[in-house]
C-alpha cells in the first residue's frame, strides 16, 4: 500500500494547486490521484483547441443531466475535465475573480476568513497579470493571465461602441478596481499557449521526490477508521488499490465528482446511500445538495461586414492564422471565442452588476449533434452576443445513480426552479435586443437569426429561453461551506463536519455562486485551502 502524509483526490484546478503547495516542504509526502491522463495533447495546449476536447471522452467526463423541467425537458451537457489540470485544461480560459460582494456574502453566511478583504491578497498571490500599473493585481504569481485584446477581431470595437451608446463604461480590466462595464476578457494563456492549473502549478513540482502523481487512478471510496479518514481506494489498470494518509485526505475532484465520491463512501444523505446498498458511514444531508450553475442565452446575427467566420472556414485563412500562431503565438488560434463581454446592471437600484455579457465575432447555427467544431463556424459572416444572470437563486442536486463508481451521478440542475431566475433571464434577453438596436451594431448586423424577429412577446421570449438556454459550465456548491452540518458539508477551514482528517477543497465548497467565470475563484480556494492545511499542521 502506498502511504503519504497527504492524499489528494483529483488532479484538476484545485488538486494541482494543492499538490504544488503541500509538497513545497520536503518533509511532507504527497500523493495525487487523477482519474485521467497527462495533459500533453496539442489540442490541450492550443487555446482554441478546446473545441476538440469538448466531446473527447479521453479528457472529458462528458456528463449529462436528467431532463430539466426548466429547460423544456431537455438534458443538459456538462463537460468536466478528466485530465491533469481538470476543467482548466478544457475550458474557455476567461479569468474573472468575481465581485467583492460575492465573498463578503460568503463570510456573512458564517464563514470567517472568506470576505473580500481576506481573499483579495490570495488572488494577487496567484496571479501573473497584465495591467502592471494596477496595484490591485498580482504580477509574480504562478498563473499567467494575458491581455490578448490586440488580436481581437475589429467587430469587438463595434460591441464596445454599442455598450457606450447604452451608457456602459469601457473597462479594460474586470479584475481591477471595478468590475462594471464592457470590454475585452483576459484569458489564462502564456505566449499563445493555454495556462492550465497543471502547467501553472504542477509542472514545477512534479519531479519532487516527495510528490507522487498517479494517473488513470479513479478514486472509488474514502477509507474511514471510525470517524477519521485514513486513505482512499482507487482503480488503476483494472486493479483496486489503496493509499493511506497519515495526516489528511483532501477531496479536490470538483463539484460533480467530490459529492459522488462522498456518497459512494457512505458519507451524505441517508436515503440515496442506503437505497443503493451502501452502508451509511456518516450522515451529512447537504452532500450533493445546493447545486448552483450559471445559465445563458445566445442571440445570433448575420453580419453585414466580415467576421471571424470567413477566416476560420477558408483554407487560405486557416493557413494564414496557422503560420501566425506557429511563428508568433498570436492570432485566432491563441484566443478564446469569448473575446469581449462585460458586467452590467439590468435595472437601477442594484448594489452590483447582475448580468454578465459575452461577445463572439463569429457564429454557429448549424452545429451537428455531439460536436463543437470551433474551426467550422457558419458559412457566412456572423456574430453572437450572450447574457447570463450572475447570481441565480435556483438550486439543484446530485446523487449517485448506483453503487458502481463507473456510473455517472444523477444531476438535477433545477434550472429556473426559483421563479425570479426566469425573470432575470428574460431581462437579459431584452437587454441583448437593446444592445443590437444601437446605431453601432445596427450598422454591422444584417438580421437576427436566433431567436429571430418572429419572437417578440414576453411569452415568446420565455419559450425561446426554455428551448435554447444552456449551462455556462460553472457548477458549484454541492459540498458547500457553512457552520451548520444540517445545511453544509465543510466548515470555514474546509474540514468535513463530523469527520477528522478529511477536507474538501474545490468548487463544491462555494457557499454561493460567484459573479462570473469560476476557475479563478477555484484557484483562490485551493491556495487558501493549502494555507489552512499547513496552518492546522502548525506550519503557517
Amino acid at each position: 500500500m502506498i502511504e503519504a502524509d497527504y492524499v489528494i483526490v483529483g488532479g484538476g484546478s484545485a488538486g494541482c494547486v494543492l499538490a504544488q503547495r503541500l509538497s513545497e516542504n520536503s518533509r511532507h509526502t504527497v500523493v495525487l490521484l487523477e482519474a485521467g491522463g497527462a495533459d500533453r495533447g496539442p489540442w490541450l495546449q492550443i487555446p482554441i483547441g478546446y473545441g476538440k476536447s469538448f466531446y473527447d471522452p479521453a479528457v472529458n467526463w462528458m456528463y449529462r443531466t436528467e431532463p430539466d423541467p426548466g429547460l423544456a425537458g431537455r438534458q443538459g451537457y456538462w463537460p468536466r475535465g478528466k485530465v491533469l489540470g481538470g476543467s482548466s485544461a478544457i475550458n474557455a480560459m476567461v479569468y474573472i475573480r468575481g465581485h467583492p460582494s460575492d465573498f463578503d456574502g460568503w463570510a456573512a453566511l458564517g464563514n470567517p476568513g472568506w470576505s473580500w478583504a481576506d481573499v483579495a491578497p490570495v488572488f494577487r498571490r496567484l496571479e501573473c497579470a497584465p495591467h502592471r500599473d494596477v496595484a490591485s493585481r498580482g504580477h509574480s504569481g504562478p498563473l499567467c493571465i494575458a491581455d490578448v485584446s490586440r488580436d481581437h477581431h475589429p467587430l469587438c470595437t463595434a460591441f464596445y461602441g454599442a455598450g457606450g451608446e447604452l451608457g456602459l463604461p469601457f473597462n479594460a480590466d474586470f479584475n481591477g478596481p471595478t468590475m462594471e462595464g464592457i470590454g475585452p476578457y483576459e484569458i489564462t494563456t502564456r505566449h499563445g499557449r493555454r495556462m492550465s492549473a497543471a502547467r501553472a502549478y504542477l509542472r514545477s513540482a512534479i519531479r519532487r521526490r516527495n510528490l507522487r502523481v498517479e494517473l488513470r487512478a479513479h478514486a472509488v471510496r474514502v477509507r474511514l477508521d471510525g470517524r477519521r479518514a485514513v486513505g482512499a481506494e482507487y482503480v488503476q489498470d483494472g486493479e483496486t488499490l489503496a493509499v493511506r494518509a497519515h495526516r489528511e485526505v483532501i477531496l479536490a475532484a470538483g463539484a460533480i465528482n467530490t459529492p459522488q465520491l462522498l456518497q459512494l463512501s457512505g458519507i451524505g444523505p441517508p436515503e440515496p446511500i442506503r437505497r443503493h446498498g451502501i452502508a451509511l458511514a456518516h450522515e451529512l444531508p447537504a452532500v450533493g445538495a445546493n447545486l448552483q450553475d450559471h445559465v445563458c442565452i445566445d442571440h445570433v446575427y448575420r453580419a453585414r461586414v466580415p467576421s471571424l467566420n470567413e477566416v476560420l472556414r477558408s483554407w487560405h485563412g486557416r493557413v494564414r492564422i496557422g503560420i501566425d500562431y506557429l511563428l508568433r503565438g498570436r492570432g485566432p488560434l491563441s484566443l478564446s471565442i469569448n473575446q469581449g463581454g462585460g458586467f452590467v446592471r439590468s435595472r437601477e437600484g442594484l448594489a452590483a452588476p447582475d448580468m454578465q455579457l459575452y461577445f463572439c465575432p463569429l457564429s454557429y447555427t448549424r452545429l451537428p449533434p455531439g460536436t463543437r467544431p470551433l474551426m467550422q463556424p457558419d458559412p457566412f459572416p456572423g456574430l453572437l452576443t450572450s447574457v447570463q444572470p450572475c447570481r441565480p437563486q435556483s438550486r439543484g442536486r446530485l446523487t449517485i445513480r448506483s453503487a458502481d463508481p463507473r456510473d455517472p451521478p444523477v444531476i438535477e440542475p433545477g434550472t429556473f426552479s426559483a421563479p425570479g431566475d426566469l425573470d432575470d433571464m428574460l431581462a437579459g434577453a431584452q437587454f441583448l435586443r437593446r444592445l443590437a438596436a444601437t446605431p453601432t451594431l445596427v450598422a454591422v448586423i444584417e438580421r437576427e437569426l436566433l431567436p429571430g424577429p418572429q419572437v417578440q412577446s414576453r411569452d415568446e421570449l420565455i419559450g425561446d429561453i426554455r428551448a435554447r438556454a444552456s449551462t455556462v459550465f460553472h457548477p458549484v456548491a454541492t459540498c458547500r461551506m457553512g457552520p451548520d452540518p444540517a445545511k453544509s458539508v465543510v466548515d470555514a477551514r474546509l474540514r468535513v463536519h463530523g469527520l477528522a482528517g478529511l477536507r474538501v477543497i474545490d468548487a463544491s465548497v462555494f457557499p454561493s455562486l460567484t459573479s462570473g467565470n469560476t476557475n479563478a475563484p477555484v484557484l483562490m480556494v485551493a491556495e487558501k485551502g493549502a494555507d489552512l492545511v499547513l496552518a492546522d499542521a502548525g506550519e503557517s
